[in-house]
């Protein structure tokens, strides 16, 4: 499994989906273990920097369901389980888009920080 972290180095939320991460990592009992790309740095790859700041993808695919777009600088916007907008993915969703080791992900239910 491959999981990613996409984001601009002025980004204001990279921090927080950063802990998001950690967290559901931690809650699907998975390893630490992630990639970072700074959209602006020139050795990241062309196919992240169509994403907006922060974005997670788990095996290539966005957490949150998007695709990549023109690859403009955006800071993206999501909404927490109570609905409200986040600057960062809620752990939970992380969570379900990561699964459980051994389980197909997105199957059952996972809780996680918001």
């Amino acid at each position: 499994m491959t999981v990613e972290l996409i984001y601009d180095s002025d980004c204001p939320n990279a921090a927080e989906a950063r802990a998001n991460l950690a967290s559901a990592l931690a809650a699907t009992g998975r390893e630490p273990r992630w990639t970072e790309w700074d959209r602006g740095a020139p050795e990241s790859p062309l196919r992240v920097r169509g994403y907006g700041s922060p974005t997670i993808l788990v095996d290539g695919k966005d957490v949150a369901g998007a695709a990549a777009g023109e690859g403009n600088p955006a800071c993206r916007l999501y909404r927490n389980p109570a609905g409200l907008i986040a600057g960062a993915p809620p752990a939970a969703q992380i969570a379900a888009a990561l699964g459980h080791p051994g389980r197909k992900p997105g199957s059952g239910s996972l809780r996680g920080k918001t």
